[in-house]
């Protein structure tokens, strides 16, 4: 396990070393990696440091409007809106691994243009160990490791906790004193919803993963669980009323793990999947039924894509 106080020590002297003179752009999500990365990169080289979140359209519920709150002591914080150029950039593609390519594609262009914007030679990442280890293993491609495209304006990408895992990154948050609601925040992952929805990603069916991904966070909350989530993974038929439907299939999931390379799935009580599933076929119409992965991982990932 990490000592944070000398790994911070150490990564502010590693920002300010890289980085010299020149400014910083960091890609800011919201989650622990990220928000303890811009921390580490605000008290290296303060204002030189230009945190940008992207709203993909891609986001958990509420997430833009907690970026705002939560990072505004930055005064050089940019909330660049990004829905429609995503889901264009995303359109009739199915594959998986192209979903995670067209994301790291165009998250880039948009921190090239904003670096531009801000005079920055270098971008600031919170990539973390196990990010390197799916990508490097053909695993999966993360979107700031194997999705980055070949051809960056960038002069270097800093990632100061490359090396760490995520119950590491979280001591190192709590000991630069973060928020509870971003030092234990639940993994979200950095392509967003979009590998959260089997198949073309399309904005109704990244509103029914984004709802209810919401209700499994809130009602598994006192379960603690590594990740919970909930992902949209084709259609069936139900009965919605007097009326046939057909209508979306949502998987829910909740994991236990330390480190997320492996995982178990969580032994969930009847009564609490029942409230679940009432939950999400009652608030969205067009869920025709909800089912839960049992799956732990191996075989399986933790999330769908």
């Amino acid at each position: 396990m990490v000592d944070p106080g000398p790994f911070v020590d150490e990564a502010v002297d590693e920002i300010r070393e890289t980085i010299g003179d020149a400014n910083a752009v960091i890609a800011l999500s919201g989650g622990v990696d990220s928000s303890t990365t811009a921390a580490l990169a605000y008290e290296a080289i303060g204002d030189r440091l230009t945190p940008v979140y992207v709203d993909t359209g891609l986001m958990r519920k509420g997430e833009t409007e907690q970026i705002r709150e939560t990072f505004a002591y930055m005064e050089s914080l940019r909330v660049v809106d990004g829905r429609e150029r995503f889901l264009d950039a995303l359109s009739g593609i199915t594959d998986p691994e192209e979903k995670r390519a067209v994301i790291g594609e165009e998250f880039i262009r948009v921190f090239e243009e904003e670096a531009r914007g801000a005079d920055a030679d270098y971008l600031v990442q919170g990539t973390i160990y196990p990010d390197r280890i799916e990508s490097e293993g053909g695993i999966k491609s993360h979107h700031n490791v194997g999705g980055l495209p070949e051809r960056m304006e960038f002069e270097g990408i800093v990632e100061p906790v490359r090396d760490l895992y995520k119950d590491e990154v979280r001591e190192v948050a709590r000991h630069l004193g973060l928020e509870e609601i971003v030092a234990e925040r639940m993994p979200f992952p950095g392509p967003g919803l979009a590998v959260r929805v089997i198949g073309e990603v399309t904005e109704e069916k990244l509103d029914v993963a984004r709802e209810a991904s919401a209700v499994v966070e809130e009602e598994l909350e006192e379960h603690d669980p590594w990740q919970a989530l909930a992902a949209v993974i084709g259609k069936a038929t139900g009965v919605k009323g007097d009326n046939r439907v057909h209508g979306w299939v949502v998987a829910v999931r909740s994991v236990e793990s330390r480190d997320g390379m492996t995982a178990r799935a969580q032994e969930l009580d009847w009564e609490t999947l029942q409230r679940i599933q009432s939950r999400i076929t009652g608030e969205n119409e067009t869920v025709a039924r909800v089912v839960y992965d049992v799956t732990h991982k191996p075989p399986a990932t933790i999330e769908y894509e």
